[in-house]
C-alpha cells in the first residue's frame, strides 16, 4: 500500500530587520515562516507568561480551593488516562499539598469500566471516600451528567480542562477552560497540565496576598520546580506550541537539562537511553510520553501518576521499569492490530480500488484492544492521509472509537454535524480538532460509517489525499554544518504548529544499505558538491527502488549524532525517493 507525499516549501514573508541582524540567516528565515515577527516572540522567560487573571472562572475556582484549604476538606483530583491527564493529576496533587492541603487524593477512571471523564459511575465510585470537592484535570467540560450526579450528592465540582465545550456546559461550581465561551485568555492551546499550572499560580498569588504561608509556617512553593511535569504533559498532548506553551516547555527543558527534574521523569529518560543534559522536546514526546501513556492504555494510569509523584529514586526506577515493560507490550499489540488493519485495506483495494476507499474511514475488529485504537487510528491516518476512526468493542458490546484527523478537517466538528443530522446514532463524543473519542451501539456502525464518510467528504477532496512535507527550503553545502545543527537543536522548543526545521534537496546517492532490518543507512553528496554526509532514514527501505539509482530527492533534518564522546553531523531523513 503506497504512501504518497509531496514536498511543499514554506512561504517566507518579509523578515523583521531585528531577526536579520541578530540571528543566523537560516534561522531568521525559519522563524519568519512560523509567523515570528519580533524578537520578543522568542523571549521564553517566565515573566512574560499571560496573566492568570484573564482566565474566565479563575476567581470562582480560587474561592472554592480557598474554602477547601481553610476547612481542610477532602479534595479528590479526577484525571484522564493519557499523559496530559497523568501530568495534570500529579501536578495538582503536588501543588495542593505544597500549599497546605492535607487531604488530597486522586482517581483516574478505569477506561475499560467507566470510560472517559467525570461520569455518574465514577462519581458513585468515589462517593464512599466522602470528598468535599472534586477537581477535574484534563477533562470535565463535557461531563454534564457526572457533575449533576456529584451535585446531587452534595459534592462541589471545579472543572479544569482545555477541550472544546459542547452546546451545554456542566453546572459546575467553577470552570477554568480557555476554550469556554466568553473566555478572553490569549492562549487557547494550553494543555490540561498548563491549565492546572495557571490555577496553581492564581492560588499561590491569593495565599501570598493573605499572608497564608508565613502565618502557617509553610514554605512558599516555587512553582518552577514542577515545570518538568508541565513540559512533559504539554509536549505529549501534541497541543500547538503557541508562545505561552513554548515558554512552559522551554523552561521545563532548561530545568531538566540542569538536572532539576523529578525522579520519575529522570528514570523514564534513563530507561529510554536519553541524556537529560541534551534533552529536546521530541525526547519527551517520543520516549517519556509513550511510556506514561502505556499505563493508561493497557492497565491503570495510577502507575504513571505514581511514577511522577514519587520522590524516591528507587521507587522511580521500579515504576519506570514497569512502564517500559507495558510500552513494549503495547507496541506488540499495536503491531498485530496494524497488520490486521492493513490486511483488510489491501483486500478492499484489490476488490474495489482506491477511488472506492472512503475519504473518512472507519475500522473495526472485535478483538482489538480498546487502549490501543488511538495509536492505530493515527498510524493508518498517516499512511492514507485521511481521517480515520478505529473502533473496539467494550464488555457491554458497545463500540468505543478513537478518531484522528488531518489538516483541514476538524474532527470534533465533523462528529457534531453527524450527531445533529442523525440523532441517537452516537451515544457520546468529545475532543478537539485533530483527535476525538466517541461511543455508539455496535448495530449503528454501518450507518455511522456512511454518515462519517459523507461529512468528511464535504471538507476534503480526493485530490488532497496525500501527505505534505513542509520544507524550509534548500540549504547550501556550506550551511550543512554541525554548528547549524547545534543552533537549530537549541532554537526550539519545536513541536505542533512550530515544527522542527526540515530542508529538502537533490543529492547524489553514494551508498545505501539496510541496517536493523528496516532502516536505510545512506551516504549522500550534494549535487555537484564535494562533501559527503551520513544520513539515516528510519522505517524506510529501498526494496521497491530500481537497482541503479544515482540521484535522490530528500527531505531531512539536521541532527547531532553523539557516539563515544564525539559529535558528528547526521541527516535525519523524513522522505527519500529516486529522482525520475
Amino acid at each position: 500500500m503506497n504512501s504518497t507525499h509531496i514536498i511543499q516549501r514554506r512561504k517566507i514573508p518579509d523578515i523583521n530587520s531585528t531577526l536579520k541582524d541578530e540571528l543566523h540567516p537560516a534561522l531568521a528565515r525559519i522563524y519568519a515562516s512560523r509567523n515570528i515577527t519580533s524578537i520578543e516572540q522568542l523571549d521564553y522567560s517566565f515573566n512574560v507568561l499571560h496573566n492568570w487573571q484573564d482566565l474566565k472562572g479563575i476567581n470562582e475556582a480560587i474561592e472554592l480551593l480557598m474554602a477547601a484549604l481553610k476547612n481542610q476538606q477532602h479534595v479528590i483530583i479526577v484525571g484522564d488516562f493519557d499523559a496530559d491527564g497523568a501530568t495534570s493529576t500529579a501536578l495538582a496533587v503536588r501543588g495542593l499539598h505544597a500549599m497546605g492541603f492535607s487531604r488530597v487524593s486522586y482517581r483516574v477512571p478505569d477506561r475499560f469500566k467507566f470510560g472517559y471523564g467525570l461520569t455518574p459511575e465514577i462519581v458513585d465510585d468515589i462517593a464512599g471516600l466522602e470528598p468535599d470537592l472534586i477537581v477535574t484535570v484534563d477533562n470535565g467540560i463535557s461531563s454534564v451528567e457526572g457533575v449533576a450526579a456529584a451535585k446531587q450528592k452534595g459534592i462541589k465540582v471545579l472543572i479544569t480542562d482545555h477541550h472544546l465545550p459542547g452546546k451545554q456546559l456542566p453546572d459546575a461550581d467553577a470552570i477554568v477552560n480557555p476554550n469556554q465561551p466568553g473566555d478572553t485568555f490569549p492562549c487557547k492551546a494550553l494543555a490540561g497540565v498548563g491549565v492546572m499550572f495557571y490555577v496553581l499560580m492564581a492560588l499561590r498569588a491569593k495565599l501570598r496576598e493573605i499572608n497564608w504561608f508565613k502565618e502557617n509556617q509553610i514554605p512558599e512553593p516555587n512553582l518552577a520546580q514542577w515545570l518538568d511535569i508541565v513540559a512533559l504533559g504539554t509536549v505529549a498532548d501534541v497541543v500547538p506550541l503557541e508562545h505561552a506553551n513554548r515558554i512552559l516547555v522551554s523552561q521545563g527543558i532548561a530545568r531538566m537539562r540542569a538536572g532539576q527534574l523529578s525522579p520519575g521523569i529522570k528514570a523514564l529518560l534513563d530507561i529510554a537511553g536519553r541524556n537529560s543534559e541534551r534533552l529536546v522536546a521530541s525526547d519527551l514526546g517520543f520516549t517519556v510520553g509513550p511510556r506514561i501513556n502505556a499505563a493508561g492504555r493497557l492497565e491503570d494510569m495510577s502507575l504513571g501518576i505514581d511514577c511522577l509523584l514519587t520522590d524516591s529514586v528507587r521507587e522511580a526506577k521500579e515504576y519506570a521499569h514497569r512502564l517500559d515493560g507495558l510500552n513494549r507490550e503495547r507496541r506488540q499489540i499495536e503491531t498485530g492490530m496494524q497488520e490486521q488493519a492493513l490486511g483488510f485495506l489491501e483486500n478492499f483495494l484489490e476488490q474495489h480500488g482506491h477511488d472506492d476507499l472512503p475519504i473518512g474511514l472507519c475500522l473495526f475488529e472485535p478483538d482489538w484492544h480498546e487502549g490501543v485504537i488511538g495509536i492505530l487510528a493515527s498510524r493508518i491516518k498517516d499512511k492514507l492521509h485521511r481521517p480515520v476512526i478505529a473502533f473496539a468493542q467494550n464488555e457491554n458490546g458497545d463500540l468505543k472509537g478513537s478518531a484522528r484527523s488531518v489538516k483541514g478537517v476538524h474532527i470534533r466538528d465533523v462528529l457534531d454535524v453527524v450527531a445533529a443530522q442523525h440523532p441517537n446514532l452516537i451515544s457520546k463524543f468529545g475532543g478537539h480538532a485533530m483527535a476525538a473519542g466517541l461511543s455508539l451501539p455496535k448495530e449503528s456502525l454501518p450507518e455511522f460509517s456512511k454518515a462519517f464518510a459523507e461529512e468528511v467528504a464535504n471538507h476534503l477532496g480526493r485530490d488532497e489525499l496525500h501527505g505534505t512535507i513542509h520544507s524550509d527550503g534548500e540549504l547550501s553545502e556550506s550551511d550543512i554544518q554541525l554548528e547549524l545543527a547545534h543552533l537549530l537543536r537549541n532554537a526550539g522548543p519545536w513541536g505542533q504548529h512550530f515544527e522542527e526545521p526540515v530542508f529538502d534537496g537533490e543529492f547524489e546517492l553514494v551508498s545505501r544499505r539496510i541496517v536493523g532490518e528496516k532502516h536505510l543507512k545512506l551516504v549522500l553528496r550534494t549535487s555537484g558538491g564535494q562533501r559527503c554526509f551520513d544520513a539515516i532514514a528510519f522505517n524506510k527501505t529501498d526494496e521497491d527502488w530500481p537497482e541503479q539509482v544515482k540521484q535522490v530527492q530528500v527531505a531531512y533534518r539536521l541532527d547531532v549524532n553523539e557516539f563515544q564522546g564525539s559529535q558528528n553531523l547526521q541527516l535525519m531523513v523524513d522522505y527519500i525517493h529516486p529522482c525520475s
